[in-house]
């Protein structure tokens, strides 16, 4: 799998932070789905909860309003800074912030419920931290996330050849079925529609989703990749853009 430069990622989400919650309609839908499918396996005892990648906070709001009883709550993500860009509503007593690199800090104690949405597939051994995350959890403990499949954003890689290198539902299913019990694992497709390619461009700045692409387009580039993207990937009068997320619950034995 190749090496995914994160001090880039870091700066690209930073960048998008201003615009993401606006503009992550699919984080939104992904984040929706994840909580309900968790809220039916944690039952009503009250949990300790560890989240993993809160960015600006999307999925923390929607969990802090969820029926999931929260005793406390750790929230990590690899900018130290977006403790700062948190929403001061989402700010309680209950709640700590977790700075750093979830693959290689020390995790503080064990959780009831370790949470992620569209975070993992920056991971650069995703496996291993699966191994990580799963030893952190109390016995009947539930590991939840989401990420993204092989099927996501194929429009861009077929006219760019850059994208992530996408682990598949059934290589995720076997790295959990070893070690816990795979509650649950489904993949979804989720079609977004562009006026032109410029907007697809733009909605992938505002949310980070370009944390790959290192080096700025010419001119000439960008005009070639919007004439192929017009004549290639056209739905009526619009532009196609395809999510291919993957959402799993796994508990501890």
């Amino acid at each position: 799998m190749q090496k995914i430069d994160k001090h880039f990622v870091c700066r690209q989400f930073r960048r998008a932070a201003a615009d993401y919650d606006r503009q992550a309609a699919i984080q939104h839908r992904v984040a929706n789905r994840l909580l309900s499918m968790t809220a039916e396996y944690t039952g009503q005892q009250t949990l300790r909860v560890l989240e993993i990648g809160c960015c600006t906070g999307l999925l923390t709001g929607k969990l802090l309003n969820s029926g999931i009883r929260i005793g406390s709550l750790v929230l990590n993500d690899l900018m130290p800074d977006f403790a700062e860009r948190l929403p001061e509503t989402l700010l309680t007593e209950k709640l700590r912030f977790l700075p750093g690199d979830i693959e290689n800090i020390v995790l503080p104690g064990s959780f009831d419920l370790i949470i992620s949405s569209s975070t993992f597939h920056w991971l650069d051994d995703l496996e291993q931290t699966l191994i990580k995350l799963l030893a952190a959890l109390h016995p009947g403990g539930v590991l939840a996330f989401s990420l993204y499949g092989p099927g996501n954003l194929p429009e861009i890689k077929e006219l760019t050849g850059i994208g992530l290198e996408y682990r598949s539902l059934k290589e995720i299913a076997s790295m959990l079925e070893k070690r816990c019990r795979l509650e649950s694992a489904h993949q979804e497709k989720e079609v977004f529609l562009f006026p032109t390619p410029r907007d697809v461009l733009e909605h992938l700045r505002q949310t980070g989703v370009n944390s790959i692409n290192r080096r700025p387009w010419t001119r000439r580039e960008l005009q070639h990749f919007c004439l192929e993207y017009k004549k290639r990937i056209k739905v009526d009068q619009a532009v196609r853009l395809t999510y291919h997320p993957l959402y799993f619950l796994a508990r501890r034995f």
